[in-house]
């Protein structure tokens, strides 16, 4: 195990953070300071990221009364599936259609958290790595009042069972689109290159994806429309 000084993150740590809407939208200003005892560099930038997190969210939610007004049970809405299913689009429309009904949302995506954590792999144990990053830094949101939108392939049901773990209510939406489907939309043109074999690793041609056996919400977008699968999984919070 290392120390090290948050000082010396400070700047990695502000443009990482200026990557959330929620924290685009605060209305103070936060201060970095002390020192973490880490494992490793995304490490490093997760403990910090989410202490950030910690602190931003107890400043915002301070007025215990508003958030009793709202009534709102936070979540983490997990979103699964090959890509090119649909799980970011439809992640997208419930976390705009939540926003828009008072909801404090946060949305998580696949890309994005790529971006905070370079270097990354697509290993099975790096994905796992991964998304243990991305389940903590969710259950921290969910924590402070926060319904959490995240949307990643995820293929592995031990890092997924992980995440569910973590968090006080956890909702798996798995967007079951067939790989047929997905293959033929290729919008990134992945599919094309993982066949050619110049994409390794990639989920649904040269590694498995292991499936949910008992998701709370499963769409299959073939059938019906962006507008129709959002309000599927927006009707289940409703109930529940």
């Amino acid at each position: 195990m290392w120390s090290v000084s948050c000082s010396r993150l400070r700047s990695e740590l502000s443009a990482r953070v200026r990557l959330y809407k929620g924290l685009r939208r605060a209305a103070g200003t936060l201060s970095i300071t002390g020192s973490f005892i880490c494992d490793g560099r995304n490490s490093a930038v997760c403990i910090c990221f989410g202490t950030v997190l910690e602190g931003f969210y107890r400043m915002k939610r301070g007025n215990e009364t508003c958030r009793k007004e709202r009534k709102v049970r936070p979540a983490v809405i997990w979103f699964t599936g090959l890509s090119g299913s649909g799980k970011s689009t439809i992640a997208d429309r419930v976390s705009t259609g939540l926003g828009r009904a008072g909801v404090d949302v946060e949305r998580l995506d696949g890309d994005q958290m790529r971006d905070m954590f370079p270097g990354t792999g697509f290993s099975r144990e790096q994905r796992n790595d991964h998304l243990r990053r991305v389940g903590y830094l969710a259950s921290l949101l969910e924590k402070h009042g926060v319904t959490v939108i995240a949307s990643f392939v995820s293929p592995y049901r031990e890092s997924r069972d992980f995440a569910r773990k973590l968090c006080r209510n956890f909702v798996e939406v798995y967007v079951s689109t067939p790989l047929a489907e997905c293959e033929r939309r290729d919008v990134k043109g992945l599919y094309r290159k993982a066949r050619a074999g110049k994409v390794k690793n990639f989920t649904g041609v040269s590694d498995p994806y292991e499936a949910p056996k008992r998701p709370e919400v499963k769409i299959d977008t073939t059938g019906i429309s962006v507008t129709e699968a959002a309000d599927r999984v927006i009707e289940y919070l409703v109930k529940h």
